[in-house]
């Protein structure tokens, strides 16, 4: 349990990297809430430790998402959550993006082609490298560098226009 904890803090540090300086939410309770999310799963049959973290990167996406929505409400529609794209996710005319805005458009981009957007998930939200990611996978480190730049090209365009 320990291990595992370690595991999902590094997680939760790497996925809130990108998020505002003033952000609430801090590592601890993102893993504790991705954590009782995960301890709540009935149905997964956890075959390895790959799709326990790429599962608790889909927790931890969807947590920060949850965040960004509940404090855009409480603000009436104000201040939306910001992330800044790191080098992970940047193109030339690198802005910050906010947050919703991004989950939209990554859903989207879910719909079009699954692998692409959880791609993107593990890299983005999760902070994984490519070879982690492969692993998640189970694809090759080539088919994720392939897909990560096609993502990060569809993205783009759907986040500029």
């Amino acid at each position: 349990m320990p291990a595992v904890y370690e595991e999902l803090h590094a997680l939760a540090q790497r996925a809130l990297r990108a998020e505002r300086a003033d952000h609430t939410l801090q590592p601890t309770a993102l893993v504790n809430e991705a954590y009782i999310r995960l301890s709540g799963q009935r149905s997964v049959d956890w075959m390895n430790r790959s799709q326990f973290f790429g599962l608790a990167a889909q927790m931890m996406r969807r947590i920060l998402v949850n965040h960004a929505e509940s404090r855009n409400a409480a603000k009436r529609g104000g201040l939306a959550t910001r992330v800044t794209l790191d080098d992970s996710l940047s193109w030339s005319g690198e802005r910050d993006l906010d947050l919703v805005e991004l989950d939209a458009a990554l859903n989207e981009l879910g719909r079009l082609d699954p692998r692409q957007a959880r791609v993107v998930e593990l890299r983005f939200f999760a902070g994984l490298n490519i070879d982690e990611t492969a692993q998640v996978l189970e694809i090759s480190p080539t088919t994720v560098k392939r897909e990560w730049t096609l993502a990060k090209a569809w993205l783009h365009r759907a986040l500029t226009t």
